[in-house]
């Protein structure tokens, strides 16, 4: 059946995912024109990002509807994603959307991925907000190269320019230029980093208000930005001034900084006041499977996260890193997903051994590779690492989550990587049980 799929060109199968999205469109009425669309899309980030901006959009009393990798929301109703995809097919989507729009949401915010817009799935969505978080290293056994990859992104602008909408955009990627070089009615940018706003066209330079009237950022050529100043990132959380405000979030990392500040831009778009943004941040704490925290009596630090790509890797760890306490230690587990990028293996295994003290190469969901050989082929990368003192091959991934946790001492950090809140590992052409989060609970019991 594998084999089989891989004959079929992509362009073909594009070909049938139009049609289905064709169809969909027409049988569900084109739901989307109905409901105002907000899409996120970006290698990492999303997910976050496309639960801050529902809530924060829901501390506004707005009805939102949510379609993200890890849950469907309607009005509040929680439904679990299940399919390991981040935006799902046209018949299921366009189904969701008319869903929505028949519970009277205004709001529908929309995972959008490089697939989906490639393959047209996506195809008759009205979008009229579109946010991109990064566009790093990711996907290249499909798109085949960067700029591929990165023109299946913009797909999503161009609809949003188009519909003469909104765009955001983080100036702390590569080349965020070209996520702004659209003709539409409002453009956001937000960074970390001061430096960046340099990387913008000069032009009309002004102060910008929010609804509240809290002076926010400031308008350079035609785009509003946003910049967070006075970073402190801590192990349970971090916090940020924008123009001497303080915000706090209860999520480590220095990208989901860059996340709250994505989510305030679409809302701020929106009209949404600083003071409700501040406010919906704070409450948000926590998102499944993303930096998702396991409570212990060992004096651990635990979490789960999806991180799966270099980039989304080295934010992870270079932010543990300033967070831990003096003479803690990161313990990472993690591998590297079958059928998909294989030139990211190596880059991985440098990017992890660069920060952490204790590496436990593991098995992620390897479809129809052999684990074993996904784990070599990570192990190339890792440097300054000696093989059974701190850097471990345990392709049985309860088994290399229970190591961690033998090694592992008070004040420590386990950071077990690649899966994040999925209930399920694909392996060949069936989907097991898996969800690291229960692993890791039955493990710790097994201790205490």
């Amino acid at each position: 059946m594998h084999r089989i799929k891989k004959i079929v060109p992509q362009s073909i199968k594009n070909l049938y995912h139009l049609a289905q999205a064709l169809t969909a469109n027409v049988i569900y009425g084109f739901p989307s024109r109905k409901i105002k669309v907000i899409g996120i899309t970006g290698t990492d980030g999303k997910t976050t990002t496309a639960q801050m901006i529902a809530g924060i959009l829901q501390e506004a009393g707005k009805k939102v509807a949510l379609a993200s990798t890890i849950n469907f929301v309607i009005n509040g109703v929680e439904e679990k994603n299940l399919s390991h995809y981040t935006t799902e097919s046209a018949f299921k989507l366009q189904k969701f959307i008319r869903q929505a729009v028949g519970a009277g949401c205004e709001y529908l915010v929309l995972e959008t991925s490089s697939h989906a817009l490639d393959q047209h799935r996506v195809w008759g969505v009205e979008y009229k907000a579109a946010v991109v978080t990064n566009v790093t290293r990711e996907h290249l056994d499909y798109h085949e190269t960067m700029e591929k990859y990165r023109a299946a992104k913009k797909r999503l602008f161009e609809v949003v320019e188009k519909n003469k909408g909104t765009v955001i955009v983080n100036l702390d990627m590569e080349k965020p230029k070209e996520f702004l070089n659209f003709k539409v009615n409002k453009k956001f940018a937000y960074t970390t980093n001061s430096e960046n706003l340099d990387s913008l066209p000069t032009g009309r330079q002004a102060d910008f208000r929010g609804n509240d009237k809290e002076r926010v950022g400031m308008i350079k050529s035609d785009v509003e930005m946003i910049q967070a100043e006075n970073i402190r990132l801590g192990i349970a959380g971090s916090s940020y001034e924008i123009r001497n405000t303080k915000y706090e979030i209860h999520l480590p990392g220095g990208y989901n900084i860059e996340n709250a500040l994505a989510a305030s831009c679409v809302a701020l778009g929106e009209g949404v006041g600083m003071e409700t943004i501040k406010e919906a941040l704070a409450k948000i704490r926590g998102v499944a499977g993303r930096m998702e925290a396991i409570e212990n009596d060992l004096g651990l630090h635990i979490f789960i996260d999806f991180a799966l790509t270099p980039n989304a890797l080295e934010k992870l760890y270079a932010g543990l890193s300033r967070a831990k306490k003096s003479g803690a230690r990161i313990i990472a587990v993690f591998g590297s997903c079958g059928d998909r990028d294989k030139g990211k293996r190596p880059i991985m295994g440098e990017v992890v051994s660069r920060y952490t003290d204790i590496i436990v190469l593991t098995n992620d969901e390897p479809y129809h590779e052999d684990p074993q050989q996904i784990i070599e082929e990570i192990a190339v990368g890792i440097k300054n690492k000696t093989e059974n003192q701190n850097l471990f091959r345990i392709a049985d991934r309860r088994l290399a989550i229970a190591k961690a946790l033998e090694l592992a001492k008070a004040d420590d950090i386990i950071c077990i990587t690649g899966m994040g809140n999925f209930e399920t590992m694909v392996v060949g052409d069936e989907k097991i049980p898996w969800n690291d989060r229960k692993v890791v609970e039955e493990e710790l019991a097994k201790i205490a």
